[in-house]
C-alpha cells in the first residue's frame, strides 16, 4: 500500500503547479461551481520537509535527522466532494501512511468526513508540522492528546453573527494499525471553536477511547489570542482512567510568540517563549507482568523552550528554527534519551 501510495505521488508530480495556481486546497473542500471544468480536477500536491540537528548537553552527543517528508494529494471529483492522502515518507526514518478520506458538503456549513484522519481534539495537536511554532511538539500535541483513527467526523458551522464551528466523530479507538479489529464500545470525539473576536480563539474538547479493556476519558480548553505581533495561547488537559486503574493525567500548553518584521533576506524573525508540562501518563494498554496494573509510560515532566524562527517568506512558509528545551523530572521519573535538555536547529519547508 505505501509503495503504492508513493508511486501515485510520483505519477502526479507534474500536474502540481497547474493544480495549485487555481484554489488552495490543502485539506479538501468545496468548489463554487455547478460543474467542475477539466482543471478542476487536477490535484492539488502539498509536502512538508523538516531536517533538523539536535545536539543533548546532557549526553554531550548529536544527531541529525529528518523528522517529517510528508507528501499530500488533494482534490475534488465533485464539487461537494473531495478528497485527500497524505504520507509521511521519514517519520523519524519510518513510513506511515497518515490521512486517507473523504469528504463530502451535503449542506450550507456542514462537512462529512470518512476515513483515516487526525480526530477533532485539542488546539495544538490539531496542528501540522508546518503550523507548529516551535522545533519539537507540546506534550499536549505529541504524548498526552495525539490522536488519528478511522472514522467519520461531521462538521458544522453555526450560522450565526458569532463564528461557532463544532465538529464531532465516531473511530475505532485502536488507532491506524488495527482496523480489522471489531469493536463493541463507542470511541468519540468531539470539539467546540468559538470566534468572540478577530484574533481571538476559545476551544473546547472531549473524547472518549478505548484501547483494550480500559477507558480513557479526556476533556481539554484552550485559547488564544493574536493582536499586533503577538499571539498568545495557553491550553489544558485533564485525563482520567475508567474504575481508577491509573491517576489522573493534567498536561499544559503555554506560549508566546512575537514577530519582528525584517527587510533583507529573511522576511521576519520570531521570538518565542513555551512552558509545558504533564503528569505521569499510562498508555492504557502497557501492564505490570506481575500485578497486572497499568504502568506508566510517560513520566512527570516540565520544560521551558526559548526560541527563535528566521521566516524566508510568507508564500512558502520556509523557517529555520533555533530552540533550546531545558527539562524538569521529579526525582522518581525516568527521563527518555530524547527528552533531556537539548539544543535544536531545524530547516522546515513547506510547498
Amino acid at each position: 500500500m505505501k509503495k503504492s501510495a508513493l508511486m501515485l505521488l510520483i505519477i502526479l508530480l507534474p500536474f502540481t503547479a497547474k493544480a495549485q495556481s487555481a484554489y488552495n486546497n490543502e485539506d479538501g473542500k468545496k468548489i463554487n461551481k455547478e460543474k467542475l471544468e477539466t482543471k478542476d480536477y487536477l490535484p492539488e500536491i502539498h509536502g512538508t520537509i523538516r531536517s533538523k540537528y539536535e545536539y543533548q548537553t546532557t549526553m554531550g552527543a548529536g544527531r541529525f535527522e529528518v523528522r517529517n517528508a510528508r507528501v499530500s494529494v488533494t482534490g475534488n471529483v465533485l464539487p461537494i466532494v473531495a478528497y485527500k492522502a497524505e504520507i509521511d515518507l521519514s517519520d523519524e526514518g519510518s513510513i506511515k501512511m497518515l490521512d486517507a478520506y473523504a469528504r463530502l458538503f451535503p449542506a450550507k456549513g456542514l462537512t462529512v468526513t470518512a476515513g483515516q484522519m487526525r480526530v477533532p481534539f485539542t488546539i495544538d495537536a490539531h496542528r501540522s508540522p508546518h503550523q507548529q511554532y516551535f522545533a519539537n511538539r507540546s506534550f499536549i500535541a505529541k504524548q498526552v492528546g495525539n490522536v488519528r483513527d478511522v472514522g467519520v467526523t461531521l462538521g458544522y458551522t453555526l450560522p450565526t453573527e458569532l463564528p461557532i464551528t463544532i465538529e464531532g466523530g465516531l473511530y475505532n479507538g485502536s488507532g491506524l494499525t488495527n482496523q480489522k479489529e471489531w469493536h463493541k464500545e463507542i470511541n468519540y470525539s468531539a470539539k467546540a471553536q468559538f470566534l468572540f473576536t478577530k484574533g481571538l480563539n476559545l476551544t473546547l474538547s472531549v473524547q472518549s477511547i478505548q484501547p483494550e479493556e480500559i477507558r480513557v476519558q479526556s476533556y481539554d480548553i484552550g485559547a488564544y489570542y493574536e493582536f499586533h505581533r503577538f499571539h498568545i495561547e495557553g491550553e489544558y488537559l485533564y485525563k482520567q482512567y475508567s474504575d481508577n486503574a491509573f491517576g489522573d493525567v493534567q498536561a499544559v500548553n503555554t506560549f508566546i510568540n512575537y514577530d519582528l518584521p525584517l527587510r533583507k533576506v529573511f522576511n521576519k524573525m520570531s521570538f518565542l517563549l513555551r512552558y509545558d508540562m504533564m503528569t505521569d501518563q499510562s498508555d492504557a494498554k502497557t501492564t505490570d507482568e506481575e500485578t497486572g496494573s497499568l504502568i506508566t509510560t510517560d513520566y512527570k515532566r516540565q520544560r521551558l523552550t526559548g526560541g527563535i524562527t528566521f521566516s524566508l517568506s510568507k508564500a512558502f512558509r520556509t523557517d529555520l528554527r533555533l530552540n533550546y528545551e531545558k527539562y524538569f523530572y521529579a526525582r522518581n521519573s525516568i527521563a527518555k534519551e530524547s527528552e533531556q535538555d537539548k539544543i535544536v536547529l531545524e530547516l522546515m519547508i513547506r510547498f
